[in-house]
């Protein structure tokens, strides 16, 4: 494949049951590649190897005083001197594009992953570790891939100078046919040592990415505590382990190296003097050694190659093992459903118990926020992966298989293809990302049609929010659409970016609206119009609410109260305030046994209970 014709048609479907398997994978899905690298470095080692026959007639022609055989040395020098300019050339190429096409490959399986999971991936993996894996894994699997080539062709023209020279000067030949080998395996004991302090650099160097990006993301929040002189003395302390990790790695390395130097010296020094006395001796002639010698120093050349894999695979071991696992990770995606007609009707969870009624804004009150997470996550098809945060291997995904689909109108979610189920069922995390961009440019997504923008951003109650971006303009239009909002909508504040990913959400219109906690950063009146726009705009649509906010809580059709991962109670807000004490608790963040005694007789007076300067209870308060 040529680099011209990158992205790849179909990266393909890759083997990630262990690291070696993946680069295995890699290297067959570009065989043809490979193919032509390794005859263009047999072009270039074997013409490189063969110098030292024109140089040893050369010689022999100058001490015999013969001046054919003279020209006829210095004409293949010519002919092996373009040999080896062409082929280092080609090699190069071919070796190159080779790097490219297989980094290409798994970026773009990287990328499919990232579509197929979604918001899910960094929930199941730290997202030091996906940029980690995104940037340095693959130049060290890229690497291994674009080595591969060269290390054959210089192993392939070892074993025939070694059986030439057994041929041609049988004498040294055995010196030099066991030596040779020996060479190459003398750094074997030493990879493992190599791999493993490779291994703890690249962990580091992961930890250190990581605090890296979450100290970026939250640093608004930090310069308003003070913080970041405090994560800044982390980050130091994090970068001086990558440091000494990586110095610790190089040493070992260096180490081979010079193993890799001196041995083939120490060789070299023994042919010398054994041939010198075989020419003593009167068994070979003076050009004979000299083809010898310059065959044994050639020899030196492709050793580096030997060494160079052996470094290649250590680093992209672990690398590739790293990728495979990320790629491992999964959702139902395919569907086994093709006919499944409109996805409507009443939402339900086999695992929780919830219903949500279809047209209806039922409200979800857990007592875990992680678990409400988690309940968002599968009720928009994803299965509950991270509920078995922690378990390896097939263990994890037989736990995850096991779990019941979420079914919509009486379709399970797992057996639609997954683009139909996301356009069914359109679920906004609690931490929504707002990408950088201009504010129409993130109003412009997949929508029904029904919902116009401005509907969108009146229903989120985001009219001061137009406002500082209209005077934020920064072509002066006063048009905020037109105006930038940087990555992550970090030069926002958080009820500001809540309010905008709302008004994203509601554009899109989707049968099914699932959303966590979207008005945790707005204040109390500022959230209560969200509660009315919301459920006006979102009339005769399924919108599911997980929230413990009483505004919002009110504003509900139907309130369902999880306790323990199950449906426990079932009834308008009010209702469940008066009768039931664990949902009083929740709500009020009061004590079971303090809601028990609370909770009025009459419902009536379920809204003067409070005590004073509870915020929870002034939201109650507000909606009587």
């Amino acid at each position: 494949m040529h680099i011209r014709d990158l992205p790849h048609p179909d990266p393909g479907v890759p083997d990630v049951r262990t690291g070696g398997r993946f680069l295995l994978w890699l290297y067959k899905k570009q065989l043809g590649g490979q193919a032509k690298a390794l005859l263009w470095g047999l072009v270039h080692t074997g013409a490189v190897a063969s110098f030292p026959v024109p140089v040893g007639i050369a010689v022999q022609a100058v001490v015999d005083r013969d001046g054919s055989r003279l020209a006829l040395a210095g004409g293949l020098m010519a002919l092996l001197g373009v040999l080896v300019t062409v082929g280092d050339t080609m090699l190069h190429r071919s070796a190159i594009t080779n790097w490219i096409t297989s980094v290409a490959r798994v970026q773009q399986l990287l990328a499919r992953k990232t579509t197929e999971l979604g918001s899910a991936m960094t929930r199941r993996v730290a997202a030091g570790e996906i940029v980690a894996v995104s940037t340095g894994d693959l130049e060290k699997i890229g690497w291994f891939v674009e080595a591969i080539s060269r290390f054959g062709a210089a192993a392939l023209t070892s074993v025939g100078v070694c059986v030439a020279l057994l041929v041609y000067q049988p004498a040294l030949g055995v010196v030099v046919a066991v030596g040779v080998p020996v060479l190459a395996l003398a750094v074997l004991p030493m990879l493992p040592p190599a791999t493993r302090r490779a291994d703890a650099q690249r962990e580091k160097a992961g930890l250190a990415t990581e605090l890296a990006s979450d100290t970026v993301a939250g640093l608004r929040v930090l310069r308003g505590i003070g913080g970041e002189e405090l994560f800044l003395g982390r980050y130091r302390s994090a970068s001086q382990e990558v440091r000494k990790a990586a110095v610790r790695s190089a040493r070992m390395w260096s180490l081979i190296s010079a193993v890799q130097v001196a041995l083939p010296g120490l060789l070299l020094i023994a042919v010398v003097w054994y041939g010198v006395q075989l020419a003593q001796d009167g068994r070979i002639a003076i050009g004979e050694l000299v083809t010898i010698y310059s065959a044994v120093a050639f020899l030196l050349y492709p050793l580096r190659h030997f060494e160079e894999i052996a470094m290649a695979y250590s680093f992209s071991r672990p690398s590739a093992k790293r990728t495979a696992r990320l790629l491992a990770l999964s959702r139902p995606a395919g569907g086994r459903l093709t006919d499944h007609g409109t996805l409507d009707g009443d939402l339900h969870d086999p695992v929780t118990g919830l219903t949500a009624e279809a047209g209806r804004l039922t409200a979800v009150v857990c007592g875990d926020p992680d678990a409400a997470g988690r309940l968002a996550a599968r009720l928009g098809g994803q299965p509950a992966e991270s509920e078995d945060e922690g378990v390896e291997g097939g263990e994890g995904a037989e736990k995850a298989a096991a779990t019941p689909s979420v079914l919509l109108g009486g379709t399970p979610l797992d057996d639609v293809p997954r683009e139909a189920a996301r356009t069914a069922v359109l679920v906004q995390d609690k931490d929504p990302v707002l990408l950088s961009g201009t504010l129409g440019e993130l109003l412009d997504v997949p929508a029904s049609g029904r919902v116009d923008t401005a509907g969108a951003l009146s229903a989120a109650q985001c009219g001061d929010v137009l406002a500082a971006l209209a005077q934020a303009s920064v072509d002066d239009s006063g048009d905020p659409m037109r105006t930038r909002i940087t990555e992550r909508g970090r030069s926002l504040s958080g009820g500001q970016r809540q309010r905008l990913a709302l008004a994203r959400s509601l554009v899109t219109d989707p049968e099914v609206l699932v959303l966590d906690e979207p008005t945790s950063a707005v204040d109390s009146h500022t959230e209560a119009r969200i509660a009315d726009g919301l459920r006006e705009i979102r009339t005769g649509r399924t919108t599911v609410v997980l929230t413990s906010s009483p505004l919002l809580l009110d504003r509900a059709e139907q309130v369902v109260f999880l306790h323990d991962g199950k449906v426990v109670a079932r009834a308008p807000h009010r209702e469940l305030l008066r009768t039931h004490p664990a949902y009083r608790a929740v709500v009020t963040r009061e004590t079971e046994t303090e809601a028990a005694a609370d909770a009025p007789a009459d419902p009536a007076m379920a809204t003067t209970t409070a005590p004073a300067g509870d915020t929870r209870h002034d939201k109650i308060e507000e909606t009587a």
